[in-house]
């Protein structure tokens, strides 16, 4: 693979340690993959996990004198100073959020906590070549902003950062672009829900490629994208889509496919779509919590919450997770005040995967995301899965209908 004199100095040493480490690794990537070249990027977002392995890579590299050259956007851990009030944590749960935030801090990222940067602290333009890991994130900058970018590691993503270097490989690439599998929607798409529906559903029936929906509505909610997009990634591993007539590389079916064929054609319908729900969510029963913002909630999407449990009393415990600044926003509009008075939480720098939710395990929970429910079964949640509108209904009631 060619390297430039200065990605060679960084590979040799010339800049510390922490540097040659994230290069090494980068070569190590382009090389497996078959890059010529790296390129430089102009953007990044790093999926940090809170967890031992992601705070031990961060810290070896702070420890190397590695600082980023482009400084990315971050993932939640846990908002340590609202769960310190609301709930119990143990000694090593605070150490390791406490040391996750020092490292991030000193290896110069930006400390938005957020999953969801594609959406207002961190958006690429067109073509612009990236990194940027998270499920929700890699596709929604591939797929809707035109962007490029690789389904990259919360590690290779802040290599990246440090070298402001990638290899180029992959989604970078013009012919790696194209759709591979063209997907008929006969369901009638009719909320952001039923993008989460169609999005964990195709997966189950086509494992890879670059799908190229038809059928679609012709102006989707930015929250329907993300939907789609997370639901894809986590039930499956696909970092691009394609939508005929919506996404931009895709004004035609033909332009989506960049002149070629399908190598295969699915078709979804509404049973499918009904299949995937029943065959992840739990029956309809008692609910102890409801869990939302997997990825983080928009506005309107709090808003949506708000009205629903306005002059209300919540018989479950409600979760909104979301960004700092959807939150403030919230808390400037009056709707944190009104969730709040319902007996429901709204907390910015938080990920449902974590720690600061062990109170919850071995409940019964209702979401509406199907990423949620997936990372959140390791942890001992189980989830009944409707859509949002059911679940803030079923958290009013304590129960959750079919």
């Amino acid at each position: 693979m060619h390297l430039t004199g200065e990605e060679r100095a960084m590979l040799d040493g010339k800049y510390g340690p922490g540097v040659a480490t994230a290069m090494k690794v980068q070569v190590a990537i382009g090389e497996a993959f078959g890059a010529e070249r790296m390129v430089p990027v102009s953007r990044a977002h790093v999926a940090l996990s809170n967890q031992e392995a992601d705070l031990w890579f961060v810290e070896k590299l702070v420890g190397g004198g590695a600082t980023c050259r482009v400084p990315p956007t971050i993932n939640p851990g846990f908002n340590l100073e609202y769960f310190q009030e609301v709930t119990s944590l143990s000694e090593a749960d605070v150490e390791i959020i406490t040391r996750t935030r020092r490292a991030y801090k000193a290896v110069g990222a930006l400390l938005t906590y957020s999953c969801t940067p594609y959406l207002m602290d961190n958006i690429p333009r067109f073509g612009e070549i990236v990194a940027f890991s998270e499920s929700s994130a890699t596709p929604y900058v591939n797929s809707v902003w035109g962007a490029r970018t690789n389904r990259e590691a919360a590690q290779s993503a802040l290599c990246a950062a440090v070298t402001g270097r990638v290899p180029e490989y992959g989604l970078l690439l013009d012919e790696n672009r194209r759709g591979e599998v063209l997907v008929e929607v006969q369901a009638e798409i009719e909320d952001d829900f039923d993008y989460r529906l169609l999005g964990y559903c195709l997966p189950r029936k086509v494992a890879y490629g670059v799908p190229v929906f038809v059928g679609m509505p012709r102006t989707p909610s930015p929250e329907g994208l993300m939907n789609l997009g997370a639901e894809l990634n986590t039930a499956g591993a696909v970092p691009m889509y394609h939508v005929a007539g919506v996404t931009p590389e895709a004004p035609t079916v033909e332009a989506a496919f960049g002149g070629g064929s399908p190598k295969q054609r699915v078709v979804i319908t509404r049973e499918d779509l009904q299949e995937t729900r029943d065959s992840i969510s739990k029956p309809p029963g008692k609910v102890d919590f409801a869990l939302f913002g997997c990825p983080h909630f928009t506005i309107s999407q709090v808003r949506e919450i708000a009205r629903m449990v306005e002059r209300k009393k919540l018989k479950a415990e409600l979760w909104i997770m979301t960004s700092s600044t959807t939150l403030e926003l919230a808390r400037r509009m009056g709707l944190l005040q009104i969730i709040r008075s319902a007996g429901g939480h709204i907390v910015d720098q938080t990920c449902m995967d974590q720690p600061c939710f062990h109170h919850l395990s071995g409940k019964v929970g209702v979401t509406e995301s199907f990423k949620c429910a997936y990372y959140s079964k390791r942890r001992g949640m189980d989830f009944i899965i409707r859509s949002l509108r059911e679940c803030v209904e079923a958290a009013i009631r304590g129960e959750a209908g079919e």
